[in-house]
């Protein structure tokens, strides 16, 4: 493949990959609204649920969400305003935040489960078990290099 190719699949694939972020987000949002979530605040609960083994601070969540301190803590605020999170001070260094799921969030999400399964095989339909391999395999290697670009220097 020649270079000028090369270029033209990083250009579409750069460029794809905003695009599809943002209809994921805006057809997650019309989902969402009947559960009264936005798709940042749906996101948060789903890596709190699935990235920890305890209770994580905000800036570990902030980490694995590619977001700021101050953007968690906003959302985190109104998932706790709808009961479906905790603020909780760290038992070993009060001045450490946790953040925790409360009860509410089991029920939470099995209302949303089925609808949640229904839309992500929507996005993925026709995706054989390769390509889907194969995009994992991308996709982590451009989370790793935007990991490595955001060292300091």
């Amino acid at each position: 493949m020649s270079k000028f190719n090369s270029m033209k699949d990083q250009k579409f694939v750069f460029g794809s990959v905003l695009v599809i972020a943002n209809r994921m987000d805006t057809l997650l949002e019309r989902k969402l609204k009947e559960f009264e979530v936005t798709s940042k605040q749906w996101l948060l609960t789903a890596v709190l649920a699935n990235s920890f083994d305890k209770p994580p601070t905000i800036k570990e969540v902030a980490r694995e969400m590619g977001s700021s301190h101050q953007n968690v803590k906003q959302v985190a605020l109104k998932l706790e305003r709808k009961g479906l999170l905790i603020f909780e001070k760290d038992k070993k260094d009060a001045r450490v935040t946790r953040l925790q799921l409360t009860d509410q969030i089991h029920d939470f999400s099995q209302s949303t489960q089925s609808k949640a399964t229904i839309f992500t095989e929507a996005v993925f339909k026709g995706i054989d078990k390769d390509d889907m391999s194969k995009a994992r395999a991308v996709l982590q290697k451009m989370l790793s290099n935007l990991t490595e670009m955001d060292q300091p220097e």
